[in-house]
């Protein structure tokens, strides 16, 4: 098991989930579209970290 490779995809899912909710709020309120496109960003996020393998280390 692999623990990099899932703090990798968790923090990727954070990241992505952060910066669409501090758009949406940017008037003040959040909308259900805006809820939604921040829950499928933090998915989004989540499957393209972890589908993509981390680089082998040099030697191995």
């Amino acid at each position: 098991m692999k623990i990099s490779r899932y703090w990798k995809a968790v923090a990727a899912g954070a990241a992505a989930g952060t910066a669409a909710l501090s758009t949406g709020l940017q008037d003040g309120t959040l909308t259900t579209g805006e809820t939604i496109t921040a829950v499928l960003a933090v998915l989004g996020a989540l499957g393209l970290t972890w589908a993509v393998p981390n680089q082998p280390k040099p030697g191995a």
